[in-house]
């Protein structure tokens, strides 16, 4: 909205109005695309699950924390979809309107058994599980005795041009080393991730374009599939496709753990609904324009700029 490109941490306090009343101060956010959201991470985790799915160092008591807090936020903010009841042991059977599967859950909400799924690979774990009932992506990030931080936990379904298996692992600037204009803020980067640890729970958006409106954008296309048709950035004057690809990020600090959750929920935006809005479609505009050539290579626009900013001048 600036008229400028810029990579900035861009934080605001979580449920702050954003002209989307309740739905602004939830986790979770469920609309009526869920069914294409599931079958695209199903259909990721049938690909092969450790490319969308992996962890390092997720201990138990970090596990436990997270799924508490997913199951907190998904029954307190959708009771009509989620259920949940506790027995006397302390398990717990935790049941999607959704998808119809209940999740069996041990005192330290270990996954024990699941009904009424069908999903192949069988759920790995509980945020495995938890994962496939949501339409957010998740990754958890952990702060180790000395100070340092390390990506611990990671289920990428709808991944845009990045890996889980490059990243688990690595600590905050190993991860964003990649991204064009990150370096003063990658300075910082112990700093940052300990204020996503403990701090109070923010909110940040980014965008980028894409050329399709599907989910996964893996670095590395399914079997069988041309690198050019999987990366999703080949526009075409003559038949012109553009989407705002963007993605509502919410950080969410559990401070007594040494731990945060970090969700990545993915919208798209037409572009040619956009070019309608005369003062929209001018900060846009601006905004690609603005890019550094660093920045075109790694949104992967090096190619495309010209065509793209003739297409949205042309009204």
């Amino acid at each position: 909205m600036s008229g400028r490109y810029e990579v900035k941490p861009g934080m605001m306090p979580f449920g702050c109005c954003l002209g989307n009343t309740l739905v602004d101060r939830q986790v979770f956010q469920i609309d009526d695309n869920f069914t294409d959201y599931r079958q695209a991470k199903l259909l990721a985790r049938e690909e092969r699950l450790s490319k969308y799915y992996q962890t390092c160092n997720y201990s138990k008591t970090v596990a436990s924390a997270i799924a508490h807090l997913i199951i907190h936020r998904l029954i307190q903010e959708h009771p009509e979809h989620f259920d949940c009841q506790k027995s006397i042991d302390n398990t717990l059977k935790f049941h999607s309107q959704l998808t119809k599967e209940t999740l069996y859950l041990d005192a330290q909400l270990q996954l024990q058994k699941v009904e009424g799924s069908r999903v192949v690979p069988a759920y790995a774990s509980t945020l495995d599980a938890l994962a496939a009932q949501v339409q957010e992506d998740l990754a958890i990030i952990c702060r180790s005795a000395d100070g340092s931080n390390f990506l611990s936990a990671v289920h990428l379904c709808y991944p845009n041009h990045w890996s889980a298996e490059e990243k688990i692992g690595n600590d905050f600037a190993t991860i964003h080393a990649p991204v064009a204009g990150m370096e003063k803020i990658n300075r910082r980067g112990n700093a940052i991730a300990n204020t996503m640890i403990t701090q109070k729970p923010m909110v940040r958006f980014a965008w980028g374009l894409s050329t399709d409106t599907r989910l996964n954008h893996h670095p590395e296309p399914p079997p069988g599939v041309s690198v050019s048709q999987w990366q999703g950035r080949n526009f075409d004057l003559q038949y012109p496709t553009l989407y705002l690809r963007i993605e509502r990020q919410v950080i969410w600090g559990i401070p007594e753990c040494e731990a945060a959750l970090f969700t990545i929920r993915t919208y798209f935006r037409d572009c040619a609904v956009v070019k309608k809005d005369s003062r929209l479609n001018s900060k846009l505009y601006a905004a690609i324009e603005s890019m550094t050539p660093e920045a075109l290579v790694y949104k992967g626009l090096v190619e495309s700029k010209v065509s793209i900013l003739q297409w949205l001048k042309d009204i």
